[in-house]
């Protein structure tokens, strides 16, 4: 009986991206299989790095921090907005819940 390896991945190459797969494995002595999959997670890995990462220059940075210690006034739209929330947010006990900015 086979052990339970995990999912499947199929896709479908041509000779010449099969052919160029095989000699990258070859040379680092693994499978193409072991190969795609090590080169798959190493490319997840850097998207998932740079998708969650917000580089801000220090300019940009001090004035963010600046807002977020002294945040400007709400204006009509924001307080409408946050009226609206309140209202409709209730938690499992059917109470609203009571929330302000400081």
């Amino acid at each position: 009986m086979l052990a339970n390896t995990g999912k499947r991945l199929t896709t479908r190459i041509t000779d010449h991206v099969q052919d160029k797969l095989q000699m990258a494995a070859d040379l680092v002595g693994a499978t193409v299989n072991q190969f795609v999959v090590q080169a798959a997670l190493e490319k997840a890995d850097k998207v998932i790095e740079s998708e969650s990462t917000v580089i801000l220059t220090r300019r940009e940075s001090l004035r963010l921090l600046e807002l977020i210690e002294n945040p400007p006034p709400m204006n009509t739209k924001l307080k409408k907005l946050m009226a609206d929330y309140e209202k409709g947010r209730t938690d499992d006990c059917d109470s609203s819940i009571s929330w302000s900015p400081r």
